[in-house]
């Protein structure tokens, strides 16, 4: 099958495709092994632009993952060696069960597709206890909001919970020629490191839904955004006169601990 024909094939899936040899090969090499991972797993490959330096790189085996039927057969017909030992997986990696498939630790990089770039960074965060890295490109402001800082205006959901867990690094922006076919927008190549928190001073569950909830309603004070899960003797804290974005992570799980009681 032709480059072109898979370009439209995969155009469902908004996936564009990295035509520049040196970015791909940077992208590669922002894995630093953090957390001593010896497996990778490479999240929609397509026609291997990224997997070419993969396999040739050492110290760790790669793993293929696509949905794309076509891009199987284009990947199983590349790569003979990684087919031959059942590295390259058909599925959609938002429903796989990682640590049963792959093992861990895992590190996981990728051009992810755009229209599931966040799910993939939730689906992270559900498996942060094996995955210690991640180097993937999405489209540049779903990079600068996982990376923003307090006060930002892209600051967050997924900023809250992605560095929770994991030291986040904007670490380069990739312009639209370089792709086939060109995105409207610019992308931008983050790497994610594990931290060490093994598990928030917190109740978790709450801790997320306190951070959804509180950014589902970003323009209203913490008071009012809460408000349902706020008793009588809360509504006084001082804190609640902010709005989401004025707080830390570390200010979060405080307030989550005030709100379990």
């Amino acid at each position: 099958m032709g480059k072109m024909q898979k370009v439209r094939a995969k155009k469902h899936l908004g996936q564009h495709f990295l035509r520049d040899l040196s970015v791909a090969e940077d992208i590669v090499n922002a894995m630093s092994l953090h957390g001593g991972y010896e497996k990778v797993l490479e999240v929609g490959p397509g026609m291997g632009v990224l997997t070419d330096f993969l396999v040739k790189k050492e110290g760790f085996e790669t793993y293929l993952v696509d949905i794309d039927t076509e891009s199987i057969a284009y990947l199983y017909a590349h790569y003979p060696e990684l087919a031959v030992s059942e590295r390259i997986i058909e599925g959609d990696f938002l429903r796989m069960d990682l640590e049963k498939r792959i093992g861990r630790p895992l590190g996981v990089i990728g051009n992810f597709p755009y229209n599931i770039s966040s799910q993939i960074f939730f689906k992270i965060l559900e498996n942060r206890h094996i995955v210690p890295e991640v180097v993937g490109m999405v489209q540049k402001e779903v990079a600068e909001r996982i990376a923003a800082k307090p006060g930002s205006k892209t600051y967050g959901i997924l900023s809250v919970l992605v560095q929770a867990y994991y030291e986040t690094e904007y670490l380069f922006t990739v312009p639209p020629h370089v792709f086939n076919p060109p995105p409207k927008v610019d992308s931008g190549v983050l790497r994610l490191r594990r931290n060490s928190t093994e598990q928030l001073d917190c109740d978790e569950k709450l801790f997320f839904r306190v951070v959804k909830q509180a950014f589902g309603m970003r323009r209203k004070t913490l008071r009012n955004a809460l408000k349902s899960l706020l008793t009588d003797e809360l509504r006084g804290l001082e804190v609640l006169n902010q709005r989401a974005e004025q707080l830390s992570v570390a200010d979060f799980v405080s307030l989550t601990q005030k709100i379990s009681g």
